[in-house]
């Protein structure tokens, strides 16, 4: 394809990898940004910062492209999902593929700028990203796959800075998989009815009368795994302030949810990466202003 022809398509390929709705990436930026504030001690620095930042964005893309392909025939029957570009048929499955093959290479070529521990690393994340859109098919909750695939950045933000990934990686990944957990499961309450027809699974369709109850524990782990880290990392009043903001928005997301609405349920979904960006936020300003050891 010729540049001219792809600047007529650039607001196609736009919708392909849902630029208008930051949402998506913003889930995954938050986490991997605390990752790198903790792993780092503060301020990682600029080249670190874009990276990480624009690594995010690409990779998501990338997986919006995989996805769409993979659901295409799955997604003509949600209503929520049918105008997407390959669903539609304004986009073919190969011309999505080689979008999201070149946004997944630009992220590449951001990686090879680090190390070589972030390099390896970079390899199982595209693994992840590539078989995520396959797992609805044969895993009762896929949003645990999900969860994998949404934490890559944070054992990758810690080979960054210190070659290494150390056990706090670990449980910090674990934290963020109960938050997408969370997330992914209000967002599956959206589609639950249009889900059960198609029969792909679901952690809404798995847990059935138990989606609230198990979301608020998600929710509940992830804060606690998360806060234990920002209590080590920040002064009590920081910890403190972060946790309140976090719970007031957990105890909102319940309000929403709790008579599986479709709008309520999609509505807490999208409004996720504001508890994301209270941890960091908390994240970034306690190790600020802890006094120096």
């Amino acid at each position: 394809m010729n540049a001219p022809a792809a600047l007529r398509r650039l607001p196609l390929y736009l919708d392909l990898i849902r630029w208008n709705r930051p949402a998506g990436w913003l889930l995954l930026l938050w986490p991997t940004l605390g990752a790198l504030w903790l792993a780092a001690g503060g301020f990682p620095g600029w080249h670190l910062l874009a990276v990480f930042t624009l690594g995010t964005i690409l990779m998501r893309s990338a997986g919006c492209c995989v996805n769409d392909v993979a659901d295409r025939e799955f997604d003509r029957y949600v209503k929520r999902t049918a105008q997407r570009p390959v669903t539609s048929g304004r986009m073919r499955a190969r011309e999505a593929l080689a979008v999201g093959a070149a946004l997944a290479l630009a992220a590449f070529a951001l990686a090879l700028t680090t190390n070589a521990a972030v390099v390896r690393w970079s390899f199982g994340a595209l693994a992840i990203t590539l078989a995520y859109p396959y797992a609805k098919r044969f895993v009762a909750m896929p949003q645990a796959v999900l969860g994998v695939a949404f934490g890559f950045g944070i054992p990758m933000a810690y080979a960054a800075t210190q070659g290494q990934v150390p056990p706090l990686a670990w449980a910090l990944m674990a934290g963020n998989l109960c938050w997408v957990l969370a997330y992914d499961t209000e967002y599956a309450m959206v589609d639950r009815d249009d889900d059960l027809k198609i029969g792909i699974k679901t952690s809404a369709i798995t847990l059935g009368q138990r989606d609230v109850a198990a979301i608020m524990v998600f929710y509940l782990l992830y804060l606690a795994i998360w806060g234990a880290a920002l209590a080590l990392a920040a002064p009590p009043a920081v910890t403190a302030l972060t946790l309140a903001a976090a719970l007031a928005q957990v105890a909102w997301h319940y309000t929403l949810i709790r008579a599986r609405e479709r709008g309520g349920c999609f509505r807490a979904f999208s409004a996720n990466h504001w508890l994301g960006l209270t941890l960091f936020a908390g994240l970034a300003v306690g190790l600020a202003v802890r006094p120096a050891s």
